[in-house]
C-alpha cells in the first residue's frame, strides 16, 4: 500500500493571496507589462482546427481493435481533450476574443467543448475566477481538495488512485464544497453537448463517442498532461503556494505551466506569458519544475505530500469585515 502521508491537515494562512500584491509590485516597476494584456489573435482559428483534428482521427480510430483503441484514447485523445480542457481555461478569461466580445468568447467554449462529451465550459469559468480572487479560500476556491480526500487518500496506492480520479473530484468537488444555482448557459452548454454527442454517434458510431469520452477521463487523470493540475498549488516546499513549470508540454497546453505569471497577470494571454518572465526576472526566480511526469510521480511515492499540501485562507471573510468597516 506504500507510505502513509505525513501530512495531515492542510497549512493556515491568515493574509490575502499573494498575486495580487505581487501584479502591483511588478506594474510599478515594469508598467510596460500591460501592453501584453489582451486576447490572443490566434486562439479562435486554433481551438476549431483542433477540434476537427480530433473528430476526424475519432472516426478513424474507432474502427480499430478495443485495446489500440483505449491506448489511443489515453494517448492521443487523452492529450488532445487535456489541450481543449486548457483552451476553456483561457477562454474563461476571455482571452479569444477579448472582454468586449462575451458572447463570442462563450461560443468558442462551447466549440472547444464539441469532443470532450461532457458539459464543462460555463461551470468551469463560473467557478474558476473565484480561484484566483480568492486563492486558498476555504470555501470558495474548490481547487483545494476536501478533508474527505485528505482523509480517505493518505498512502501511495490511494493516492495514485486519486490521481487516476482527478476529473471527478474536479467535477463534483465544487457541487459539495460550494454549490450555485444552475445558470441558464450551463443548460445551454449541456444540451449543446448532448446534441454533439448524438451527432458523433449517430455519424461516427458508439465507439468514437466511447474513445473522445475515456480520452477526456483519462487525459485529466493519470496522464503526463494532469500534472500540472499538482505542479500549480500543492506545497511541495513549505509555505510556496504557486510554481511554474518551464518544459516541453507547455507547447502542447496553452503555456499554463506559466502559472505564477498567469495568476500575477490573467489578462496576459498564454502566447505572451514567457515576455511577462523576461520583462521581469527576478519575480520568478523561485523553485519551479520541468517534469510533470516527476510530479505526478514524487505527489503519489512521497509520504510528505498528499491531498492536504495546499494552503488555506479565508480571503472572503476578511474582505466583508473590511466592508463593514468602510461601510
Amino acid at each position: 500500500m506504500g507510505q502513509k502521508v505525513s501530512t495531515l491537515d492542510f497549512e493556515y494562512k491568515y493574509d490575502d493571496e499573494p498575486h495580487a500584491t505581487r501584479r502591483k509590485e511588478i506594474l510599478q516597476k515594469y508598467p510596460q507589462i500591460k501592453e501584453l494584456f489582451g486576447p490572443d489573435p490566434y486562439m479562435k482559428y486554433l481551438v476549431p482546427l483542433i477540434v476537427i483534428f480530433q473528430l476526424t482521427t475519432a472516426y478513424y480510430i474507432a474502427q480499430l481493435p478495443g485495446p489500440l483503441l483505449f491506448f489511443l484514447a489515453w494517448a492521443l485523445a487523452g492529450t488532445v481533450n487535456h489541450n481543449l480542457s486548457l483552451a476553456i481555461h483561457e477562454i474563461s478569461h476571455n482571452l479569444a476574443f477579448g472582454h468586449s466580445c462575451p458572447r463570442m468568447n462563450r461560443f468558442i467554449g462551447f466549440v472547444a467543448n464539441i469532443p470532450l462529451c461532457f458539459p464543462s465550459s460555463i461551470t468551469f469559468k463560473k467557478y474558476h475566477l473565484e480561484h484566483h480572487r480568492y486563492q486558498g479560500d476555504n470555501e470558495l476556491d474548490v481547487d483545494i481538495p476536501t478533508h474527505m480526500e485528505g482523509y480517505f487518500f493518505y498512502n501511495t496506492f490511494t493516492k495514485l488512485i486519486w490521481v487516476f480520479l482527478q476529473p471527478l473530484f474536479y467535477s463534483f468537488r465544487p457541487l459539495i464544497v460550494h454549490p450555485k444555482p444552475v445558470e441558464t448557459l450551463e443548460v445551454a452548454n449541456t444540451m449543446w453537448t448532448i446534441f454533439w454527442n448524438c451527432v458523433i454517434y449517430n455519424f461516427m458510431g458508439g465507439w468514437a463517442v466511447t474513445y473522445l469520452a475515456s480520452g477526456t477521463l483519462l487525459g485529466l487523470g493519470l496522464h503526463p498532461m494532469a500534472g500540472h493540475f499538482i505542479s500549480e498549488h500543492y506545497t511541495f516546499i513549505k509555505g510556496q503556494e504557486t510554481y511554474s513549470y518551464y518544459g516541453p508540454l507547455n507547447a502542447l497546453a496553452w503555456n499554463v505551466g506559466y502559472h505564477n505569471e498567469h495568476h500575477d497577470f490573467p489578462y496576459v494571454s498564454w502566447s505572451r506569458l514567457p515576455k511577462v518572465k523576461e520583462i521581469a526576472p527576478e519575480y520568478y526566480d523561485m523553485p519551479c519544475y520541468d517534469s510533470w511526469t516527476g510530479v505526478l510521480y514524487k505527489y503519489i511515492t512521497d509520504p510528505e505530500i498528499g491531498p492536504y499540501s495546499r494552503i488555506k485562507r479565508n480571503v472572503h471573510v476578511a474582505e466583508s469585515a473590511s466592508e463593514k468597516k468602510t461601510e
